[in-house]
């Protein structure tokens, strides 16, 4: 059945990864993000783009209003910024809080008040909402609470048969990576090729995620297979959770 899927973050990396499978699918797909040019570059076709910010309730709320009823709707937009504790300011505190944990939550309360039954929220968190990440503890905080966040929902949700889930993936292989491989060599004075073998260590499986897996993931989601699957954080790591 076509339905209109809603994906915020929706104009590069995995957003965008996700946008062209799930149109590919045969839905209606509809990506946001602050961005236009990066936004434009992906829609055509079944792919609609509509800018907005996540960060902010109104104009949350005009995008849905302009967007239409979704059913599925992916929390995918957010930053990463890395320091030391002591270094970190409330500036960027508030930056990971607000990109990664408050506008997932702005995400999915305006996508409730127009969601039917049998609908899907996924949010695209991170490992980092698993366990501790040295010199990110603001990124790993806002990711824990996106975390607890699917679960305390997905109980709520539960009996009106909507489901609340979370893909926690590794370093992935996006745009995102490549700017903390660019800062992990500016800042340690080793080669970028040392800076990216660093964090193909921190997966057993000794590589980046790709963007497909997450697509993956996020289209069995949305299916009718995972009708059960609820309140989940699923890890794709290679295995550094386990």
């Amino acid at each position: 059945m076509t339905v209109r899927v809603l994906i915020t973050g929706g104009g590069t990396g995995t957003g965008a990864d996700m946008a062209r499978a799930f149109a590919d699918a045969g839905h209606e797909v509809v990506i946001t993000g602050r961005t236009k040019a990066t936004l434009d570059a992906v829609s055509g076709g079944r792919i609609r783009a509509i800018p907005a910010d996540v960060t902010n309730a109104n104009s949350l709320k005009a995008l849905f209003a302009a967007a239409g009823p979704c059913q599925i709707v992916i929390a995918n937009a957010g930053a990463a910024e890395s320091a030391p504790f002591g270094k970190i300011t409330v500036d960027h505190w508030q930056r990971m809080i607000g990109s990664n944990l408050t506008g997932t939550f702005l995400t999915f309360q305006t996508a409730l008040a127009q969601m039917q039954q049998g609908g899907r929220l996924i949010a695209i968190a991170s490992i980092a909402g698993l366990r501790g990440a040295a010199y990110a503890s603001a990124y790993a905080a806002a990711k824990h609470g996106v975390v607890g966040l699917v679960r305390s929902l997905a109980l709520e949700l539960a009996a009106k048969d909507i489901t609340v889930n979370a893909i926690c993936p590794g370093f992935l292989d996006t745009e995102m990576t490549a700017r903390t491989i660019a800062n992990i060599a500016e800042k340690t004075g080793r080669s970028e090729a040392e800076a990216l073998a660093s964090l193909n260590a921190m997966n057993p499986q000794g590589r980046l995620v790709a963007p497909s897996e997450v697509t993956a993931a996020a289209l069995w989601l949305a299916s009718d297979a995972a009708a059960a699957v609820n309140g989940q954080a699923i890890a794709l790591d290679g295995g550094a959770t386990a």
